[in-house]
């Protein structure tokens, strides 16, 4: 009889502390994954490490569309917790209120389960994918591992299933196979990622050389103007020769070149060029700020 029960159990890897299911469970679902929810939890993962000093796990939420037997996952935000003895404790009220929000925008995404950084899940997973299942009974999990050092993507997908494990019902992992899906926009990004370029500095993307080109190209021009500057106050404080015959074509050039450009005081050119200098300024900064964080995902992998 004992042996009846036993094959009725479901096999288990030999680890005993394992909470995977045997190699020949087979998922009930078939997923397709955004590389922006890859790249999201990369930025994540890496802000945290560079803001603590050392790696700390992340944990967030996936949200995507779902049809039947099939998942696509499309996008991710980040989920806070608290500690308490040990175990990791999802903050719903948070959940609750980003709930709201990515529906205002994303009305047709659901929430389909969660991710987390590291390695095989474990038991604290479990405990963590549980308080999810009271949110959707049929969350998947999505593991990052940044500190994987091989060339596959190391990024895996689980789907839980409940059976019996030495007479007790137990939730177990079950992997789940998942495919890339992109997008223009996701298309454009990751090959701005990739189109990585070296210098004497270092390693740079292509909207850093774009910068560094008009920085230098700015910096020329104040010097010149500052050099003219310089010597038109010399001949006017009277530093300079008064015999010295290059003066007067000098200053015509330089009076030249400051009448070169028309100059207007209306107040429509004030708005217009205090909106103009709004917007380069914030392109400037979305610029930037996309330029080190596509940097620390192509350091990442």
């Amino acid at each position: 009889m004992a042996d009846m029960d036993k094959q009725t159990e479901m096999d288990v890897d030999d680890n005993p502390k394992s909470v995977m299911a045997s190699s020949g469970t087979v998922g009930s679902v078939s997923v397709s994954l955004h590389p922006l929810v890859i790249m999201n939890i990369s930025e994540h993962w890496t802000r945290l490490r560079a803001q603590e000093g050392t790696a700390q796990q992340v944990i967030g939420a996936v949200i995507g569309k779902q049809k039947g037997r099939n998942i696509e996952i499309m996008n991710s935000f980040e989920l806070l917790y608290n500690v308490v003895d040990g175990d990791i404790i999802i903050d719903k009220d948070y959940y609750s209120t980003k709930e709201e929000q990515f529906k205002q925008v994303f009305s047709d995404m659901d929430f389909l389960g969660w991710y987390t950084s590291g390695d095989i899940p474990d038991d604290r997973d479990i405990k963590i994918h549980k308080q999810i299942c009271e949110i959707n009974e049929s969350p998947v999990l999505l593991k990052l591992n940044p500190m994987a050092r091989h060339n596959d993507l190391p990024v895996t997908m689980y789907e839980s299933v409940i059976d019996l494990l030495n007479g007790e019902a137990t939730m177990l992992f079950v992997q789940l196979h998942y495919t890339l899906a992109t997008e223009e926009a996701e298309r454009i990004g990751v090959d701005h990622v990739a189109r990585v370029s070296t210098n004497e500095a270092g390693e740079s993307s292509l909207v850093a050389e774009h910068l560094t080109a008009q920085h230098s190209a700015i910096k020329m021009l104040h010097s010149r103007v500052k050099l003219v500057l310089e010597y038109v106050k010399a001949v006017q404080d009277g530093k300079l020769p008064e015999n010295n015959m290059n003066h007067h074509e000098i200053l015509r050039e330089a009076y030249s070149l400051s009448h070169r450009l028309p100059v207007l005081q209306s107040s429509q050119f004030s708005i217009d060029l205090y909106n103009q200098c709004n917007d380069v300024g914030l392109m400037a900064y979305l610029e930037i700020h996309w330029f080190y964080f596509c940097k620390n995902v192509w350091i990442l992998y």
